[in-house]
């Protein structure tokens, strides 16, 4: 017994398994951690699927496992979003993708110890932000093309996270055609305010748990209600080629580089629809709203998981949860 779930069935802990997502050896051990905690298993065949699994499960489950990568996570909240669900459905994270980014900062180490983290982390209630009608969790990236995101390598995603969609679609273009862009951003709660700016962008990356700018850490304070906006001006794409340099140039001043932090923000396209990456998935549009939903996901947390990544005093570990 697989713990696999036949049709119209339900149960109060439901796992939705990518059995393809990073390099596939994940499949087994999954299974069985997961028959041995309880969970109702049901595997992704098709695109859609994780969604719709989740979507079906939130209404009477108490808790949804996703097992994959940032882009199955992203399916999952976005199911139980569907089914207006935040409020009564924990989600937790099982890492079975490449680069893992989300589950990394919040503490979550690998297989077993996220099962561990099920039954004995604390619970936390995290932002998750909306681009137009759709969710995510870890980060937005504008100017990403869905070749270069599917494409991107499994070695350049477990080096670089995120950032290896960049640098691959540098790679990819060649002579990179610039984005003519308008940003407004909306005022924030500690002094921040409204401001605007409009150019000739590379990217414009907006983090939500991924943090784009300072070296030291890539998570961000994920339960501030605020999103971290780094807009990568129109410069010469020779100098984010390598992987040292792309990390390099978001972690220090730099006159290409626009910082902002909002509750909410628009883009505005100039000219032709953008690509965006939601946790991975691609959203093509022109105009997209960004907003943050505060507090909005309950999340099971490893002990590393720092709220304010740059306060580790404040939170030290066995602290309890919502605490």
């Amino acid at each position: 017994m697989d713990g696999s779930m036949t049709p119209g069935e339900t149960s109060d802990r439901v796992l939705v398994l990518n059995p393809v997502s990073g390099s596939g050896d994940h499949v087994d051990d999954v299974v069985e951690l997961a028959a041995d905690h309880g969970f109702e298993i049901r595997r992704t065949e098709q695109g859609g699927d994780a969604t719709r699994f989740a979507r079906e499960a939130a209404p009477e489950a108490a808790l949804v496992a996703a097992a994959g990568g940032d882009g199955t996570l992203n399916a999952v909240v976005n199911g139980v979003a569907a089914a207006d669900a935040l409020e009564t459905t924990t989600v937790a994270v099982v890492p079975a993708g490449t680069g893992n980014n989300f589950a990394t900062n919040v503490g979550i180490r690998g297989l077993e110890h996220a099962f561990t983290v099920i039954e004995d982390g604390r619970r936390r209630e995290i932002d998750v932000a909306t681009a137009n009608d759709r969710r995510f969790v870890n980060s937005c990236v504008g100017g990403i093309t869905a070749e270069a995101s599917s494409d991107t390598t499994t070695e350049s995603k477990a080096d670089l996270g995120v950032l290896a969609y960049v640098k691959n679609t540098i790679e990819r273009v060649g002579e990179f055609d610039s984005l003519p862009l308008r940003v407004e951003t909306a005022a924030g709660p500690n002094g921040e305010t409204a401001q605007s700016w409009e150019g000739e962008a590379l990217f414009v990356l907006i983090g939500n748990c991924r943090r784009f700018t300072g070296v030291r850490t890539a998570q961000a304070n994920v339960e501030d209600g605020l999103l971290e906006v780094t807009i990568v001006e129109d410069a010469a794409t020779t100098d984010l080629l390598g992987g040292a340099a792309l990390e390099g140039l978001f972690g220090q001043d730099s006159t290409h580089i626009v910082r902002r932090r909002t509750p909410s923000l628009a883009i505005d396209s100039r000219a032709d629809s953008i690509e965006y990456s939601l946790d991975g998935e691609i959203l093509e549009t022109e105009t997209v709203r960004i907003e943050t939903d505060p507090g909005a996901l309950t999340l099971p947390v490893g002990d590393g998981y720092r709220p304010d990544p740059d306060d580790e005093e404040r939170w030290p570990i066995g602290t309890p949860a919502n605490q």
